[in-house]
């Protein structure tokens, strides 16, 4: 009875560890991405995913409220952004000024859909991919929100921003975890005009990465895998809750389909679902990535 007693207190310490502390140790993700024309200027790109927004979110929303301070060249939303309709206008005012900021963004299954219980253990041994939703979000509203200082929808469509006096055309998809994408409506290799083209999707599914990178698409963003939410130490990610390698959970990395390869990042997203509130060993975070010459 010692040793089980012993065992349940680590667990349960391991728990609230997980619930109280890691889950509200927000981070900002460094990294460069050497992409760009040859003399071209630094671009940076504030890359944020996985919300998952509730009002009561008090932490969450004030770290949200700092990152305007991280002055970006262009902010880039992978979706999942609330947990409730009332969240909407809260995410709008936390945002803040980065709302004038040059932005896309995609959806991601919360954008359409009230958040109800699954068993997290399940996520080990499958997806929870379902085609159809239960809806509970007004999407319009988001949209609304997202848009109102410039930001452009991304969902099945390719949007040319310029900065920094280069042409960055930006290409996204709908939720594919919901089966929601569409990719061949924004298919095809980039005009020749374009100085770097950027893919955007929510879950990563290699289905919508293999696409991209086929097309020449040179980085790609996506969130939706929590960064495999609860990691094992010395490891990483046991689970991505789509088919991507647990290897490319969270992070800049390297994607390969066939012979052509494009940098991935992963973030490990700000927030869980309501009814798994908790991560160990993978911090909530957003990533700044500082694009580079070639």
């Amino acid at each position: 009875m010692g040793l089980l007693r012993r065992v349940g207190a680590i667990a349960l310490g391991c728990f609230a560890y997980g619930v109280l502390v890691e889950n509200q140790r927000f981070q900002v993700r460094r990294v460069t991405v050497p992409v760009l024309p040859a003399g071209a200027e630094r671009i940076r790109i504030l890359h944020f995913s996985d919300v998952h927004l509730l009002r009561r979110n008090a932490a969450r929303i004030a770290f949200i409220r700092t990152l305007a301070g991280l002055e970006p060249d262009v902010v880039v939303g992978t979706g999942d952004n609330v947990a409730e309709p009332e969240a909407i206008a809260v995410l709008g005012e936390a945002l803040g000024r980065l709302l004038q900021v040059p932005g896309v963004y995609v959806f991601g299954s919360s954008d359409y859909e009230t958040p109800h219980f699954k068993n997290p253990l399940g996520y080990v041994a499958r997806s929870s991919a379902h085609v159809g939703f239960h809806g509970g979000i007004p999407t319009d509203e988001l949209e609304a929100t997202l848009s109102s200082g410039g930001w452009r929808n991304l969902n099945e469509k390719r949007v040319t921003l310029e900065v920094q006096g280069l042409k960055l055309e930006f290409r996204g998809t709908n939720d594919a975890h919901l089966a929601l994408d569409d990719y061949p409506l924004v298919a095809g290799k980039p005009a020749s005009d374009i100085d770097l083209a950027i893919g955007v999707t929510h879950a990563p599914y290699q289905r919508v990465l293999d696409a991209m990178v086929r097309d020449r698409v040179k980085l790609i963003l996506a969130g939706h895998t929590h960064g495999g939410q609860v990691c094992v130490p010395l490891y990483g990610a046991l689970t991505t809750n789509c088919d991507l390698n647990p290897k490319y959970a969270k992070g800049l990395s390297r994607y390969r389909a066939g012979k052509r390869s494009s940098y991935l990042n992963v973030s490990a997203g700000l927030g869980t679902s309501p009814y798994a509130p908790y991560r160990f060993a993978c911090p909530p975070e957003v990533t700044l990535l500082t694009l580079t010459e070639r």
